[in-house]
């Protein structure tokens, strides 16, 4: 009996405070929605990257869009469209008829964390490694992106795959 009235009590106390919860506030579906459509970005990013899509590589980012990485920036479609082609080429390197496939490098992100700034600015921090199909590790570092949101569509302003802070 003490059990079973324990259990009603406990009951009622959880539906009492789920009821009450912050969590049934209309901002925090929003924010799921946000925290997807932003996943959605930085992957479809990293898949333009890794598949040489010069086109959809720039889409990500706003038209005064930069990219950073140290010393080295970028700003704006043309100039992210030249970084990104060259550095394909670069990787590409001088192969002859005969000469053994380079190897695919391809971009691995974890631990990715949002925070918003407000209703129409985030930012993207997370862990980067280029690793190629081999599995030798070439480049590791930790990235910075401001997002905003344009036209209800959220995009990469600023990628800084090397900040300072």
């Amino acid at each position: 009996m003490l059990i079973r009235t324990l259990l009603s009590l406990s009951t009622i106390l959880f539906l009492t405070i789920l009821a009450s919860a912050p969590f049934a506030s209309d901002k925090v579906p929003l924010r799921a929605q946000d925290r997807v459509e932003i996943e959605n970005l930085m992957w479809e990013y990293i898949q333009a990257l890794d598949s040489h899509n010069a086109g959809a590589f720039i889409a990500k980012f706003t038209p005064d869009g930069r990219f950073s990485s140290g010393e080295a920036e970028a700003k704006g479609r043309e100039a992210l469209k030249k970084m990104v082609m060259d550095a394909w080429a670069k990787m590409a390197g001088d192969t002859k008829e005969g000469d053994k496939k380079k190897p695919h490098m391809y971009h691995i992100v974890t631990n990715p964390h949002i925070v918003f700034i407000d209703e129409e600015h985030a930012r993207y921090y997370a862990y980067w490694m280029g690793v190629f199909e081999t599995g030798e590790i070439v480049s590791a570092g930790r990235e910075v992106n401001e997002l905003v949101r344009v036209n209800d569509r959220w995009m990469i302003s600023l990628r800084d795959v090397a900040p300072d802070d």
